[in-house]
């Protein structure tokens, strides 16, 4: 029987470039799958960002996620995530307002720390704002700017301002999720009360550890639930499953290393086939029931009660169209008797 506060499963979109798209047919096709999944039953979708990069080709998920309120009814939109220590944290603390107002409350925000990218230099922000101080002045601030109090000023080395007006004002207070991948940031959310975005790379034992590291760090169960993020392809047979994603996979893998570091090193390499191997180890990948038994395991094991589910692997717009339409119809309504 389903206990605790009620499952969500959420999209989690990359606008990736695989083979053969252009940048804009691959923003074309996310906006698709989150038409989609609105009708195929889930909950909301979230907008990955990444700049100068082929692994993902939208660079500001709160544009999108804009477009995507206008397109949807009943969908929750949320960014997995906004890199932050890109941005002057009130104006995407006024974005935020704004995109909440005017959808009636369907936007979700989440933050970033990002990495040492050049990123930094384009934007003008440097290298302090990745720092582990740097990103928690800007959260700080972030977090100021969305408390719902009527103003808010900035500090005198960072972000040296006056007192001026929220406009619009958060009039309910907003949650921020933070997406983390190390100790120190969830450290960081953790002593803010803010709930974590958990990536895919890291298996169900790994992700109960951080949240474990999370629950002795904090100041108590954050305001909104976590979030977990996992491939998912639903197929007749693993086999097919898999071999459709080592098909096109490894490649679109390896794009997400070819970020420039803004001090000129060489990013580190990881073998993208081996790291394909082991999210199809950890992942619902395959026969429905198979899907169905991997994600409550999730649940089980984290206590996640927020799935975010990566649908785009297979590459081919026509098959991500599919695996949607089989994920809500096969997958969702069994996962939620479950949980």
């Amino acid at each position: 029987m389903p206990t605790g506060p009620a499952l969500r499963i959420d999209l989690f979109l990359l606008a990736g470039l695989f083979p053969g798209l252009t940048h804009a047919a691959a923003l074309g096709a996310a906006v698709d799958y989150a038409v989609a999944a609105e009708r195929a039953g889930f909950d909301g979708v979230w907008l990955a960002e990444h700049h100068f990069s082929a692994y993902g080709t939208c660079p500001s998920a709160v544009v999108l996620a804009g477009h995507l309120l206008g397109r949807t009814d009943r969908l929750r939109v949320g960014t997995a995530a906004a890199i932050l220590p890109n941005r002057h944290p009130i104006a995407l603390a006024e974005e935020t307002a704004l995109l909440d107002a005017v959808s009636g409350g369907r936007f979700d925000l989440g933050v970033a720390r990002g990495g040492p990218w050049v990123d930094l230099e384009v934007f003008g922000t440097g290298l302090d704002r990745y720092g582990h101080d740097g990103f928690a002045a800007a959260l700080d601030l972030l977090l100021a700017g969305l408390s719902g109090a009527g103003t808010v000023a900035g500090d005198r080395h960072r972000f040296p301002f006056r007192e001026v007006a929220m406009v619009p004002v958060a009039e309910r207070g907003l949650p921020v999720w933070v997406a983390a991948t190390g100790s120190s940031t969830v450290g960081l959310a953790a002593a803010r009360g803010l709930p974590l975005l958990l990536g895919m790379h890291d298996d169900d034992a790994a992700k109960a550890a951080m949240l474990h590291g999370y629950a002795r760090a904090g100041t108590g169960t954050p305001r909104a639930g976590h979030a977990s993020t996992h491939l998912a392809l639903v197929a007749d047979t693993v086999e097919e499953a898999e071999a459709a994603l080592r098909r096109t996979m490894p490649a679109w893998l390896a794009a997400a290393g070819g970020s420039e570091r803004i001090d000129g090193s060489a990013p580190p390499r990881r073998d993208a086939g081996a790291y394909l191997e082991h999210l199809l180890a950890i992942h619902p990948v395959g026969p429905p029931a198979r899907c169905v038994r991997r994600l409550a395991a999730t649940v089980s094991t984290t206590g996640v009660r927020r799935l975010l589910l990566m649908v785009e692997g297979a590459g081919e717009r026509r098959r991500t169209l599919a695996n949607i339409e089989r994920l809500g119809r096969e997958v969702l309504a069994p996962l939620r008797r479950l949980h």
